[in-house]
């Protein structure tokens, strides 16, 4: 059973959370909250890291189900300022790390 995982914040500190869970199997990130990052951006900034080059993983969007995908699995993406108001449970999050 895999714990699943939304982050809020997609800066530095939020995509090397992603690159480090995408190394532990048992952790799966279901959401990312960033209200000022667009999805397009979101896939340029994880798969083109300027300090910690490229990612690993197939990474695409899907603007339209605003979704960043990562190795076939999308991820869901908010854009709340507030995230008290992000209905994480939706998504299925055990965790949220605050980045």
């Amino acid at each position: 059973m895999s714990i699943r995982v939304a982050i809020n914040g997609f800066g530095r500190i939020g995509r090397l959370t992603m690159r480090a869970a995408a190394t532990m199997p048992h952790i799966e990130i279901v959401a990312i909250n960033d209200p000022f990052i667009p999805v397009d951006y979101m896939e340029y900034m994880y798969k083109y890291d300027s300090t910690h080059g490229r990612a690993g993983q197939e990474v695409s969007h899907d603007k339209e189900a605003n979704t960043v995908i990562v190795d076939g699995k999308p991820i869901t993406v908010f854009g709340e300022m507030d995230p008290s108001n992000i209905p994480w449970g939706s998504v299925g999050a055990d965790y949220v790390v605050e980045s």
